[in-house]
């Protein structure tokens, strides 16, 4: 789908969808479990749902209700799917399922879209081969196939994306005896703190060394049944937070700070560049002021970095987002993309091997490329509500990985936007 966006002033209310991290985690908990999981408010998205069917061939059974999920698990006994599981675009699902694939005692083959054929699998399947599990990929990336049971042992793992991490932390208190995993250059640690947090919601049983250096988890174990509403996605949030602070004001409805997810810390960082965002009941309101730019260390929060950049190109001044090398291996190479599509819109960028460095200025309507991801989408569309003249933006579609309604929840508040085809 390609879209038109012309310059906007927007004002009004945004009610953020629910967190793909844990509605994830939700569905991958809800399969494995030995009883019935209740998920409220859960994320019906196209990576969530290529997650949820994979969870209905593995042995789950899910009953939709009006704003919940009920989810009667297999008790750890997955169920042999037959043929390979289609995860779409769905980087998280595909490496949470890879690891609990490893609890089956036979053959189970992963594969997806273009896109996620291009990212990295070979730190997962080697720390899995660690332990007893027979695994081949393609290259190191997907198809991918498990065969389990896996036995449980000693593993190190590539921390590059903590989500090789999580994998095992999943999958391992399913092994024959005790696992322990050792994470090497562990990147994006706010994400492994929300799946310890799903353990412990699970019932699992694990040691865990100080700022995540090692882990030792009992085998033998079988998570238990849970209720859950599932938090809004601060991931999601990022991209009305910086349309407000670019170009009027909105009101953000049901943010949860409390909540473990990394990537709130954007609201931080717009803060330090001086956007004025006010917090009041159930409610986070941002509102468009002049900004400047910063230094910002983004390995713990690397979604961050497309909107990160559109908003650094607005602000007076030089922006630097460092630390975040992970960013080149999500569903694109996030800093290569940015850097050209906002040179199209006439911004001041260079690429750093780990980030960007953006000189604030204007930004002019071109016709830009989604890569068909979505954050870059969104990044882009919230470029062109404060670029002038009118972008298109191809590939616009992909917004609905994470978030069906942009587009609509975004013409709401007054962005000027139109579908072309």
């Amino acid at each position: 789908m390609k879209i038109r966006v012309r310059r906007s002033k927007i004002s009004g209310e945004i009610a953020v969808p629910g967190s793909k991290s844990h509605t994830i985690r939700a569905i991958a908990g809800g399969l494995m479990a030995d009883g019935v999981s209740k998920v409220h408010a859960p994320l019906e998205s196209a990576d969530t749902m290529s997650t949820y069917n994979a969870a209905c061939s593995l042995g789950a059974e899910i009953e939709k209700l009006d704003d919940s999920w009920l989810i009667t698990g297999c008790g750890g006994k997955l169920t042999d799917p037959t043929c390979a599981i289609d995860m779409g675009n769905s980087g998280t699902g595909t490496r949470l399922l890879s690891g609990l694939a490893a609890c089956a005692g036979f053959e189970i083959v992963f594969d997806g879209d273009r896109s996620l054929r291009s990212r990295p699998m070979g730190a997962l399947t080697s720390a899995l081969a660690n332990l007893g599990v027979l695994v081949s990929t393609t290259d190191g990336k997907c198809p991918i196939s498990v065969h389990g049971p896996i036995k449980g042992g000693k593993t190190m793992v590539n921390g590059t994306s903590s989500q090789f991490l999580s994998s095992l932390l999943f999958a391992c208190p399913y092994a024959e005896k005790d696992t322990e995993i050792i994470p090497i250059d562990l990147q994006e640690k706010p994400y492994v703190g929300i799946t310890l947090d799903w353990l412990k919601r699970l019932g699992i049983k694990l040691e865990s060394e100080p700022d995540y250096g090692g882990f030792k988890v009992p085998g033998g174990q079988c998570f238990k049944p849970f209720e859950y509403t599932i938090p809004a996605d601060f991931s999601t949030a990022a991209f009305p937070l910086g349309a407000a602070a670019i170009a009027g004001k909105i009101d953000i409805r049901n943010l949860d700070f409390n909540d473990l997810q990394g990537d709130k810390a954007v609201f931080d960082y717009l803060e330090r560049m001086g956007a004025n965002i006010t917090h009041r009941d159930n409610v986070t309101t941002v509102e468009k002021t002049p900004l400047c730019g910063i230094d910002v260390d983004l390995n713990a929060t690397p979604d961050a970095l497309p909107l990160m950049s559109v908003v650094a190109a607005f602000a007076e001044g030089t922006t630097r987002l460092l630390n975040v090398a992970q960013a080149r291996i999500k569903e694109t190479d996030r800093i290569a993309c940015m850097t050209t599509e906002l040179r199209k819109m006439g911004a001041n960028v260079s690429e750093l091997e780990d980030g960007m460095t953006i000189e604030g200025g204007r930004l002019y309507g071109a016709e830009v490329e989604g890569y068909d991801d979505h954050r870059i989408v969104m990044a882009l569309t919230v470029a062109a509500l404060g670029a002038e003249g009118e972008t298109v933006i191809n590939g616009a579609e992909a917004a609905a990985v994470t978030y069906p309604s942009f587009l609509e929840d975004f013409i709401k508040i007054g962005a000027d936007i139109e579908r072309l085809d």
